[in-house]
């Protein structure tokens, strides 16, 4: 049996890996799944992340368990991979995370790795890009510190872009109520720059197949993007259209926004700082999966039919 421990199952990006492997559960006799979260019942009754863990759990044709635990837990970390022998960690929970579980497992023995991480980290802004650089110098350290002990450890980067389909994200969700409710829409430098957002659904289906195909995917980084760029201005247009609204975009210049934020800044003695966002907005963010193409059959959707599902949600809950 091949024992694959997951984080961050709860999110969007994991329920639809689960989905997948319950798609797939034919193919998966010799697997055996340990989701890590947290069992709350109050969470179970409003998640539908929780929900979905049920219909696994009492899937007789998928090997899966839970097992209950804080992801900052050192210690508790420390004795679930102890006690349980692990072939693959997948780390879906975020790169932030990753300082906790994955020493732990590697202390503990575990040898392959696919790591969900971002790419924040090719950001030139010290706040968005340099925490993650830090963390991820720190795993790699470790790494080639037990590769030099006869360890054979095996890790992935998967790096998604501005990642969208839940309407608990910070990014597009955010984007879809402004839209939604400001008839006049302010923007910097009209909004003319590049980004590629990727939908969960299609992060949830390449987790799948990077393990499935982990001779050929091992050892590398891929990047996970939508299927191909597109300007801000142009998705807010799509999400106008889908929500049935009509905005008239006002273009701020970048100087004069971002002055603005540093007398937001400076009135407010320091305590609400928005200029690397400012900066950020005019940062092109758009990246080829070609790699991921070649290696798994990447093959992302497009930002206007991705988007649809989300802004049906969003729809349902005005209600």
């Amino acid at each position: 049996m091949y024992t694959v421990a997951v984080t961050g199952i709860t999110g969007k990006s994991g329920q639809y890996f689960l989905k997948r492997l319950l798609k797939e559960k034919a193919k998966l006799k010799d697997y055996e799944f340990i989701l890590l979260c947290r069992n709350d019942k109050i969470a179970s009754k409003n998640n539908k992340g929780y929900q979905l863990i049920e219909k696994a759990l009492k899937d007789n044709d998928l090997n899966v368990k839970t097992y209950d635990i804080d992801l900052t837990n050192v210690e508790g970390l420390k004795t679930f991979f102890k006690e349980q022998y692990i072939d693959m960690l997948l780390h879906i929970a975020g790169i932030k995370l990753s300082k906790y579980v994955v020493p732990a497992a590697l202390r503990s023995g575990v040898d392959n790795y696919i790591l969900v991480h971002t790419t924040g980290i090719y950001s030139k802004y010290k706040a968005a890009g340099e925490e993650y650089r830090q963390i991820e110098s720190r795993i790699n350290k470790l790494v080639e510190k037990y590769n030099k002990r006869d360890r054979k450890v095996a890790m992935t980067i998967l790096r998604p872009t501005m990642i969208y389909g839940d309407l608990n994200d910070k990014n597009v969700a955010t984007f879809i109520k402004m839209v939604d409710k400001l008839r006049i829409f302010p923007t910097v430098n009209g909004a003319r720059y590049d980004l590629q957002p990727v939908w969960c659904k299609d992060l949830g289906d390449a987790y799948y197949d990077v393990m499935m195909k982990w001779d050929i995917a091992k050892n590398k980084e891929y990047i996970l993007s939508g299927k191909e760029p597109i300007q801000l201005r142009k998705m807010f247009e799509v999400m106008a259209k889908q929500l049935g609204v009509k905005n008239l975009f006002i273009s701020c210049p970048y100087p004069i926004a971002y002055a603005g934020a540093c007398l937001i800044y400076a009135l407010t003695f320091r305590k609400i700082d928005y200029r690397e966002k400012v900066q950020r907005l005019v940062e092109p963010r758009a990246y080829s999966h070609h790699k991921a193409t070649e290696d798994f059959g990447y093959n992302p959707v497009a930002f206007e039919d991705g988007v649809r599902k989300e802004i049906q949600e969003y729809k349902l809950n005005k209600i």
